[in-house]
């Protein structure tokens, strides 16, 4: 039987002696041990020794798999592990030991997917599927490679307060929430996803902790630093005295989730909100042991998602590929002609901003924001290959974060939209899809949560006071219609409604995205490997004209024609065979509004070239 075990420095550890607990708590003086046996009828409290440095252990030999326990911190405090590994009664209750041992896993010959063939489905496991559970997101994997994903990503999973959660309220981050199953719920997903060919990436979050049912505060004071702010207040403290368990906590989370649960990747979430003057940066030092303790064993691959731009952790065998926001308010311009908040940067010419987010990478790398007062932003990204890139036309961010959580299919122009997702599901960069959007789900997704008493009233009225900068919710009535975060409804609405695949407008979308993943498959994807920076330039040459040119791996050139206009424009066809065609008049060289032409060509030493498998022209 082939199990997977990590053994970590802290929490429960099921050893030959019992079970050895530890915990970090240097703002203590004594810590004792709860423990109630699996009878459940029993408890039993115990000191646990100090071990200096602010370390306090204790093995119980009458524990194991099963056992619930806390620790009580200062003789009063009940609270759960830190590093729990189940916490079956929510973020307040007891953490349970789990035996990691006993899941038998049957992926033994799985080492992952090269990063070039990612094509990532990004899914929330409480509304993607009628269930809310990893059970749930198993039953609907076949769906899923039909469709040509390769790579499903999973918001957070970390344990968070109440019953429902967009995950970034996260408060111990070994352990998968109850809600959505049990941790052998989440290595049986895992486990059936490799089985058809899936890579399963997880979304963590390493710069901050949700506002309820953290701990830390009370008996690790030293976990967190003044000397630094982030907007959810005091941040982490990478840098200062103590900071080396708290880097440790972080690093062994990364591992954990890749070594005990087979992961294959990890996105970390809002980097730029991670404050470190040291050296190393709290980001390098965690992508150098995750890709030291794994080795060549397998491919795994970690992603950020940084506001800033910064490209300095990409391309140094550290961080694979970074999501670009650049490339989505692009497109969402170009399809629905918004310009409020962080679109002001892009409303003067998304097409040129979109051609060099597909040739370079960042559209912003170091020049001024506007939305951003005027400060520079980014870094120049030229030098990295598109795959450093994630693109994507939605995401639980880009959706949720509007008041309604309106899907762009809700509020843009549909031949724009359609040229869109041309455009980003065929470019040489990885592109991500949101749940829903291959059919254009009547689904909203909105911004939900369940936090007690003392923060839901608080949450409803700074979510509401959060829109009311915006001309349309200047009003008291319109600010009141935003949903409620904490209303159960509002969660509810946020459910992938499946049934809208029998109606016939679902179904068009979903083959249209269908057969861009297969072209993708077939005559993009076997010719990125080898890609290089500077590999590609981009051509604004009418108002809403774009031509791109990118030299692949294999040494042939990809070409993309396209008119984001209302209005068609005379341009030509450019060399070679015509992958992808949208506009009926491109063979005459004429190009319609909104409108999109792929065309290869082989490399020049190769003379002639059969027409590619999977090549289509529509």
């Amino acid at each position: 039987m082939l199990t997977r075990t990590y053994d970590m420095p802290h929490g429960a550890q099921i050893t030959e002696q019992g079970v050895r607990f530890r915990l970090w708590a240097p703002s203590c003086k004594q810590v004792r041990l709860c423990l109630t046996l699996t009878n459940r009828q029993q408890e039993r409290v115990r000191p646990m020794h100090a071990r200096g440095g602010g370390w306090f252990e204790l093995t119980a030999s009458e524990a194991g798999a099963g056992t619930r326990y806390r620790f009580e911190v200062n003789g009063a405090l009940r609270v759960p592990d830190p590093a729990s590994r189940f916490n079956p009664d929510d973020v307040h209750g007891a953490s349970e030991v789990i035996d990691p041992a006993a899941f038998a896993w049957r992926d033994a010959t799985w080492r992952g997917r090269p990063w070039e063939e990612a094509v990532i489905y990004e899914l929330h496991v409480g509304t993607f599927s009628p269930e809310g559970t990893f059970t749930g997101v198993t039953q609907r994997l076949d769906y899923l490679v039909e469709l040509g994903v390769t790579a499903i990503e999973l918001m957070p999973v970390a344990d968070f307060p109440g019953s429902r959660n967009w995950g970034y309220d996260g408060v111990l981050p070994y352990a998968p929430d109850s809600r959505y199953g049990c941790p052998a719920d989440l290595k049986a997903l895992v486990q059936a996803a490799h089985a058809r060919g899936l890579m399963v990436l997880l979304d963590v979050v390493y710069n901050h902790f949700g506002p309820e049912g953290n701990y830390l505060y009370v008996y690790a004071k030293e976990f967190f630093t003044e000397h630094h702010h982030t907007p959810w207040g005091a941040a982490i403290n990478f840098d200062g005295s103590h900071s080396r368990e708290v880097r440790q906590f972080f690093i062994h989370n990364a591992l954990y989730w890749l070594q005990e649960y087979h992961l294959d990747g990890l996105r970390l979430d809002a980097v730029h909100a991670i404050v470190d003057d040291s050296s190393p940066h709290i980001l390098v030092e965690l992508a150098e042991r995750v890709h030291s303790a794994i080795g060549r064993e397998r491919q795994v691959h970690l992603i950020l998602e940084n506001d800033s731009n910064n490209a300095r952790y990409l391309g140094h065998g550290w961080y694979a590929a970074q999501w670009n926001d650049d490339i989505h308010h692009a497109l969402h311009v170009l399809a629905t002609e918004e310009r409020d908040g962080y679109y002001m940067d892009y409303a003067d010419d998304p097409v040129r901003h979109l051609g060099r987010c597909l040739a370079e990478g960042f559209a912003y790398q170091g020049e001024v924001s506007a939305y951003r007062e005027h400060a520079a932003r980014g870094e120049s990204s030229v030098h990295l290959p598109p795959q450093a890139f994630v693109s994507f036309l939605q995401s639980h961010d880009q959706v949720g974060n509007r008041a309604f959580g309106e899907r762009i299919t809700h509020i843009g122009q549909e031949a724009a939209m359609r040229a869109g997702a041309a455009v980003y599901l065929l470019a040489p960069s990885i592109p991500m899809l949101f749940m829903g959007e291959e059919f254009a789900a009547n689904s909203p997704f909105q911004f939900f949560c369940d936090f007690g008493e003392e923060l839901r009233q608080a949450v409803t009225k700074g979510r509401r006071r959060e829109f009311a900068r915006f001309a349309r919710f200047g009003d008291a009535a319109m600010q009141a219609s935003i949903p409620d975060p904490n209303a159960a409804q509002t969660f509810l609405n946020s459910k992938i409604d499946w049934n809208s695949l029998r109606e016939e407008v679902h179904i068009g979308w979903l083959d249209y995205y269908r057969n861009l993943l297969k072209l993708r498959k077939e005559v993009i994807m076997p010719r990125l490997p080898g890609m290089k920076g500077r590999s590609a330039h981009f051509e604004v040459f009418a108002p809403g004209g774009l031509r791109v040119q990118w030299q692949l791996g294999d040494g042939s050139t990809l070409r993309l024609l396209a008119n984001f206009s209302g209005e068609s424009v005379c341009a030509a066809v450019p060399a070679g065979h015509i992958v992808f065609a949208s506009s009926p008049g491109a063979a005459e060289n004429m190009l319609g509004p909104c409108s999109v032409v792929w065309t290869l060509e082989p490399p020049p030493s190769v003379g002639g070239m059969e027409r590619p498998v999977g090549i289509t022209e529509q």
